[in-house]
């Protein structure tokens, strides 16, 4: 499709035609039903929200669980539920912008700001998924060093291999990628049932974790750590996700379908996120039921947790069962990443390239600098590398939400759908919180760096 070389606002509130449809293979593949029952409609639109739920519990999130139930035990629950609370909102933003333009949240950047601004975007959005990838190659690659020996730098160019595992399963067609997927982070749940059951937590104080305290506020190490936790747990690249494989159902293109479409999209984001707050409350929970009580208060690293789990709880499947749901939540994670980049990088620059190559390149961005570091510094160094990604994650975030929040509320561009006065407020609220806080870890980072 031809671009217009105007950067006059089209009627429709767009300066472009709407671009090449993104992962042009599995588009519109998906056929819904015209006639059955609501939970017959809704299980034909699950599947997306899965796979968007996988970064919100992916091992780049694990350290800040770990950190904050070692040191805190169970009042950082509320932080973990608040951060849920905001994702929910805005992935139901990001589903239907999908849904109502036709575009992904790239494709609407590139179709809405000017030629330098776009690819100003596309390359913070790569630097985020390229960080954001990182941190789950390296989870990944722990995960393998921990159940079964091999070597950090071996594990990480195994990650390479997932390549081959979309290639294969979305040839078979897009149903059997949100399978696996699903079937992964129902590994991670089971994992994380047995380990609570073992961990046995004090329930009156879990319940009571979920209640706001105004101590995280007064004390600055828990608002540090506080700050962190939002700050990975909101992830750019699931919003580009999101708005694109929303667009694998054949929904009607009226506006009653629309209606249809965007009504069980949010259903199915929203109760896949609440599979993802469960699994990062679990790791909280475990780590405030192992180690705070037990006086081990200093737990960030996996590897730490993975060795003091066992002689902690007494049974050593209690180690084994994390590392599975390590290795699950970072295969998973590495699976959609890879989507992510190649969906970015078409949506922005509007390129079509052979599938095998737009992954190859995407996971190459994460791996070659994984390799390099873990071969020179090891395990020490992957440690400092996972910290670094969440800082160019904290940097990237706004530039994804405001676009988002900015294009759903605008009525040229979403025309009925456009967000009721009363979603502006929360989701401009929403924007502006999450990047007050990032500028505050971004800020704490550098100057524990720098002392």
């Amino acid at each position: 499709m031809q671009e217009h070389t105007t950067q006059l606002v089209r009627e429709d509130g767009w300066r472009r035609q709407r671009t090449q449809m993104t992962m042009p293979e599995v588009y519109r593949s998906l056929k819904i039903p015209k006639n059955g029952s609501v939970i017959r409609k809704f299980l034909a639109f699950a599947g997306p929200g899965y796979l968007v739920a996988v970064g919100y519990m992916d091992p780049g999130n694990w350290a800040t669980d770990l950190a904050g139930g070692s040191l805190f035990g169970y009042t950082l629950l509320s932080v973990i539920l608040l951060s849920n609370l905001m994702a929910v909102i805005l992935q139901a933003l990001a589903g239907k912008l999908g849904i109502v333009t036709g575009r992904d949240l790239a494709q609407a950047c590139r179709d809405h700001y000017s030629k330098r601004a776009t690819y100003g975007l596309w390359f913070l959005c790569e630097l985020a998924i390229a960080a954001c990838d990182l941190a789950e190659v390296i989870g990944t690659a722990i995960a393998l060093n921990l159940l079964f020996g091999i070597p950090l730098i071996y594990g990480v160019i195994i990650t390479v291999l997932d390549v081959l595992v979309i290639l294969l399963l979305q040839n078979k067609g897009f149903r059997y990628i949100e399978a696996m997927v699903i079937t992964l982070i129902g590994t991670v749940g089971i994992c994380f049932v047995a380990e609570l059951i073992m961990s046995q937590p004090a329930m009156a104080e879990v319940f009571k974790g979920f209640v706001p305290n105004t101590e995280i506020i007064r004390n600055p190490e828990m608002l540090y750590i506080a700050i962190g936790i939002l700050g990975a747990t909101v992830m750019p690249h699931n919003l580009y996700l999101h708005s694109s494989i929303v667009q694998t159902r054949q929904f009607d293109q009226t506006e009653i379908g629309k209606r249809q479409a965007i009504r069980y999209a949010t259903a199915d984001s929203t109760i896949a996120l609440f599979f993802a707050l469960f699994i990062n409350a679990a790791i909280l929970i475990v780590a405030s039921a192992a180690f705070h009580t037990a006086g081990y208060t200093d737990i960030a690293e996996i590897g730490d947790a993975y060795h003091l789990l066992a002689p902690i709880l007494g049974s050593s499947m209690a180690s084994i069962l994390f590392g599975v749901a390590l290795l699950a939540a970072g295969q998973n994670s590495t699976l959609t990443g890879t989507m992510a980049g190649q969906i970015v990088m078409e949506g922005f620059l509007n390129i079509q390239l052979p599938a095998w190559l737009r992954r190859l390149i995407t996971r190459m961005i994460a791996i070659i600098p994984a390799v390099i570091v873990t071969a020179i510094a090891g395990e020490s160094g992957t440690a400092q590398l996972l910290i670094l990604s969440q800082v160019i994650l904290s940097l990237q975030l706004s530039f994804a939400v405001v676009p988002l929040v900015k294009f759903t509320s605008d009525k040229k561009k979403m025309g009925v759908f456009v967000n009721p006065l009363w979603l502006k407020i929360v989701a401009w609220t929403v924007a502006g919180l999450i990047a007050v806080l990032n500028a505050y870890l971004l800020y704490q980072t550098i100057a524990v760096w720098l002392s």
